[in-house]
């Protein structure tokens, strides 16, 4: 199969292809995109060390203040529950405001070059998924450092298991911002619309406190939320690696309850993989009628 590409067909950056379909030709825009994420992220050290501070607010400021009102637990205190919640967040952030490149791009013109390329929409929202969740999940793993300082002792394992869950929360909010992202044609919309996004969803995941002992109405909006599936195994992941009591454990609840049913873990990631796959239809959708 001969493949002649031109210049004027393919946006910088964008591999040059003539067919859409075709595999190869495919992948390598899927690793441009990816690439072009990375290379960005890297570029901005600013970006990286305020995708860090709120995370770090939360963790010693909210973490040792609520420490002092709930006090040590069976050995276990706050700051240590609140942990895993704040990797949580420092993932879910960096990977939907990921997305904010595809405003940036649509406002310098780029993200129109990018459309009209002979490859198809999955392909683009691929690249940036793979990007976005690469950067997540290196921010993510950062926070990780962190932990030996509010007393949660790591080991190989568990540093495994997180990478690949914060990979997996990753994907899902990427895609999801990238959905947002089409809609929107402004980067000052853009953060606002995200903001008032993140935030309810970060407050009503479990992230900041347990979800056991709630108003039924409360209990009810947390399993609404796809975050809240989300948070659970990081929790559940790192909980068992730390050796607590029976009476930290009852205080510092972890799993999910449907009607007095606790979701085993291998059902959360399930739910996680299926928003993530709802979500990337979604983002396909909203820049297949983009432009």
């Amino acid at each position: 199969m001969t493949t002649i590409a031109t210049a004027k067909q393919s946006p910088p950056g964008i591999a040059p292809v003539t067919q859409r379909g075709g595999t190869i030709a495919e992948l390598r825009v899927v690793g441009m995109v990816w690439e072009r994420e990375l290379i960005r992220y890297i570029r901005t050290r600013t970006r990286i060390l305020s995708g860090l501070i709120q995370p770090v607010l939360f963790l010693f400021v909210l973490g040792y203040g609520m420490s002092g009102l709930v006090g040590t637990i069976g050995g276990f205190n706050f700051h240590q529950f609140v942990y895993p919640g704040v990797v949580a967040m420092s993932v879910v952030m960096t990977a939907m405001f990921s997305a904010l490149s595809i405003v940036w791009d649509r406002e310098f013109g780029f993200l129109r070059e990018m459309l009209i390329a002979p490859v198809q929409r999955s392909t683009l929202v691929l690249g940036k998924m793979f990007g976005g969740a690469t950067v997540a999940a290196m921010q993510g793993t950062i926070m990780l450092a962190l932990a030996p300082l509010v007393g949660i002792h790591l080991t190989p394992l568990l540093v495994v298991q997180m990478i690949c869950l914060e990979l997996l929360m990753a994907v899902a909010m990427t895609t999801f911002g990238v959905f947002v992202a089409s809609r929107i044609s402004k980067m000052e919309s853009f953060q606002v619309v995200m903001q008032m996004l993140l935030m309810p969803m970060l407050f009503l995941s479990g992230a900041l406190f347990p979800l056991n002992g709630l108003p039924s109405w409360l209990a009810f909006i947390t399993r609404l939320n796809p975050l809240t599936y989300a948070i659970a195994p990081f929790r559940q992941v790192i909980f068992e690696a730390q050796h607590m009591s029976t009476i930290a454990r009852a205080h510092f609840s972890t799993g999910i309850t449907w009607f007095g049913w606790t979701l085993p873990l291998w059902s959360e990631l399930l739910m996680v993989a299926g928003f993530a796959v709802i979500f990337f239809v979604l983002a396909v959708g909203g820049l297949s009628k983009t432009e």
